[in-house]
C-alpha cells in the first residue's frame, strides 16, 4: 500500500504565502501562523471564516491538523492566554489537538483569487478592474469592479445577491432607486463604508459591500449612485471558501501531496434572529 504524501505545516504555509502574500496586508493587520508547529504533518485542513468557539470545535471534531480562517484572533497585543478566557481557551484547545492555526486577512482579500474575486463571482459579476488602486507594483488593490452579465433593476439584482448569499439572520438591505437599470458593480466584502466614494468616482451603478453605517449610507445616496446594497459581514466574506479550497487541492496536487481540505458551513454571525419592526396599534 502507497504512503500517502502529507505535507509539514512549513510547506503549507508556503503555498498559503503563494496564494496570499503578506505583502498584500495592510500596515495595521495581523496575519499569519498563529498556533502552531511547522514539523507536523497536515493530513487535513479546516477552512472557516473565524476562529471562534465554534468553528474550532468544528476543526478539532473533523481531527484537523490546520484551521485556516479569514479574521485574526488578536489585532491586538495580549499576554495572557487563559484558559477561562473566551479567546485564550481556544489558543489551549488548539494546542492540546495539536491543530495549528493561521490567517489570511486583508492579503486575501486583495489576492486576484481572494476573497472579494469569490464574492463576485458568486454574485455573477465579471470581474473588470480593481475597486481601490494601490500605489504599488506588487498590489492589485482593494475591492473588484465588474459587470453583471446584462442589465437589470436594482430590485432584481438585489434579490440575485440575497439568494446567492448564504442564509444567515441577518439578510441584506437596500437602498436607492429599485427600478433603475444596474450593470457596472463595485464589491467590497466586509466593511466597505470607507469605499463609498470610490465607488462613486469609479462608475459604478451599485456597490456591494457590509457594516454600513446610517449616516455615511444616508448622506452618499443623496448624492445619487452607486446605489447601496448591505450585506453581513460575514455573509461577504465566508465565500472566499469556495475559491480557497480548490486552489490549495490544486497545489498540493501539483506538487504531488495529499491533503483533505473540509468548508465549515456554520453560520458565525454575532447575531441569530431577525425581525421586522411594526408599529403598535393605537387604541
Amino acid at each position: 500500500m502507497t504512503n500517502k504524501n502529507f505535507p509539514k505545516l512549513s510547506q503549507v504555509l508556503e503555498i498559503l504565502e503563494d496564494l496570499y502574500p503578506k505583502s498584500l496586508a495592510q500596515d495595521w493587520d495581523k496575519v499569519g501562523l498563529i498556533v502552531g508547529d511547522l514539523d507536523q504533518e497536515v493530513k487535513c485542513i479546516q477552512l472557516a471564516l473565524e476562529p471562534v468557539r465554534a468553528t474550532v470545535d468544528e476543526a478539532i471534531a473533523n481531527q484537523a491538523d490546520l484551521l485556516l480562517v479569514h479574521h485574526p484572533l488578536y489585532l491586538r497585543p495580549t499576554s495572557f492566554l487563559p484558559a477561562a478566557d473566551p479567546k485564550g481557551g481556544l489558543v489551549v484547545d488548539l494546542i492540546k489537538h495539536d491543530c495549528a492555526l493561521f490567517n489570511a486577512h486583508t492579503n486575501a482579500d486583495a489576492a486576484e483569487q481572494g476573497v472579494n474575486t469569490a464574492l463576485a463571482q458568486l454574485l455573477g459579476v465579471r470581474r473588470v478592474d480593481v475597486l481601490e488602486k494601490v500605489d504599488h507594483p506588487q498590489h492589485p488593490g482593494m475591492g473588484v469592479v465588474g459587470k453583471l452579465s446584462s442589465p437589470m433593476t436594482l430590485a432584481a439584482f438585489a434579490h440575485q445577491v440575497a439568494t446567492a448569499l448564504p442564509a444567515s439572520p441577518h439578510g441584506i438591505l437596500v437602498g436607492g432607486d429599485l427600478e433603475d437599470q444596474v450593470e457596472t458593480v463595485a464589491i467590497c466584502s466586509g466593511a466597505g463604508d470607507s469605499l463609498l466614494e470610490t465607488a462613486r468616482k469609479c462608475g459604478a451603478d451599485v456597490y456591494v459591500t457590509a457594516d454600513l453605517r446610517h449616516h455615511p449610507a444616508s448622506e452618499h445616496l443623496a448624492g445619487g449612485k452607486p446605489y447601496l446594497i448591505n450585506a453581513s459581514h460575514w455573509a461577504t466574506e465566508t465565500v472566499w471558501q469556495n475559491l480557497a479550497k480548490p486552489a490549495l487541492l490544486a497545489a498540493f496536487a501539483a506538487r504531488g501531496m495529499t491533503c483533505e481540505v473540509k468548508v465549515s458551513t456554520l453560520v458565525t454571525e454575532p447575531w441569530n434572529l431577525s425581525l421586522p419592526t411594526t408599529e403598535s396599534e393605537q387604541k
